[in-house]
């Protein structure tokens, strides 16, 4: 029963901290420390499931994306024109270049984070840097110049996608490197967390096929308990994520991304004192 409900805490972790820019790995890294969930009685074993379970459940996540997105998302659509259907083939190649970087990096560099990058100390110290350049730049008067993805041309894409590739490391969150990145260049907060969830699919889709490949590489085989928790924990990932990118999208649309700078530098604060003291 406790390993259920330690499920569901990590799915509805997930859900929450992968579309608002306050890093997933870093929050379920952290709720790890504390929970212990344990799947296999092997520690060996169950290390190596824990690490896949954190990075696959994620494809609730995406899943959620591509519902709420579908027909922006669809070339094919048949309630779009001609000139509609080809904004949106274009739209998708704006999207591989801005995956290029960080799929080349997460491959090259994969075990070395894993091995060096997962500690509390680094999370605690991307969460504050972050935070302060979250803070920084909303103080920071800016007429966006991307206002649609018509205007986004293939530069920026791919320095997105640079951007997006520092969250390797654990604690910068993702979204949080995107959506500062995006807006850096000059797109407007709607267009930056958007094209932020739409360069999640292909990047997170990559990143639990290498772990699952990885995890059956190791000699780990997967019992009905572990299925069982694989799903459950993607599943509450799923609906969560559907509610989280509703709420940040409507939250945007009237305010900046000071709260979630402070909320990362309380946290960053927070984790330091116990770690250090």
């Amino acid at each position: 029963m406790m390993t259920w409900l330690q499920t569901i805490i990590y799915g509805i972790i997930q859900g929450i901290t992968e579309w608002l820019p306050i890093s997933s790995t870093g929050h379920l890294l952290l709720a790890d420390e504390l929970m212990k969930m344990q799947v296999f009685s092997n520690p060996a074993l169950n290390a190596e499931f824990l690490n896949m379970f954190f990075v696959v459940i994620q494809f609730g996540s995406i899943l959620a994306v591509c519902i709420l997105y579908f027909h922006k998302l669809n070339p094919f659509s048949s309630h779009k024109n001609e000139h509609e259907k080809k904004e949106t083939l274009s739209l998708w190649v704006k999207v591989i270049v801005g995956c290029i970087p960080a799929g080349i990096a997460g491959v090259l560099l994969d075990d070395v984070i894993d091995a060096y990058l997962h500690g509390p100390v680094v999370i605690a110290m991307m969460l504050i840097v972050y935070g302060v350049l979250f803070i920084v730049i909303e103080n920071q008067k800016r007429t966006p110049k991307v206002t649609s993805f018509e205007k986004m041309d293939m530069k920026t894409a791919l320095m997105v996608g640079c951007c997006q590739m520092l969250a390797l490391i654990p604690g910068t969150s993702r979204s949080g490197a995107t959506i500062l990145g995006a807006t850096l260049i000059g797109c407007s907060r709607e267009i930056a967390a958007e094209f932020s969830f739409f360069l999640a699919v292909p990047v997170m889709a990559g990143a639990s096929l290498l772990k699952l490949l990885k995890m059956f590489k190791a000699g780990v085989v997967m019992n009905a308990m572990g299925w069982g928790v694989l799903g459950l924990g993607t599943l509450v990932s799923f609906v969560v994520s559907v509610i989280a990118i509703r709420f940040l999208m409507s939250y945007i649309r009237k305010h900046d991304f000071k709260a979630f700078g402070v909320y990362r530098i309380v946290l960053g604060i927070i984790i330091l004192a116990v770690v250090l003291l």
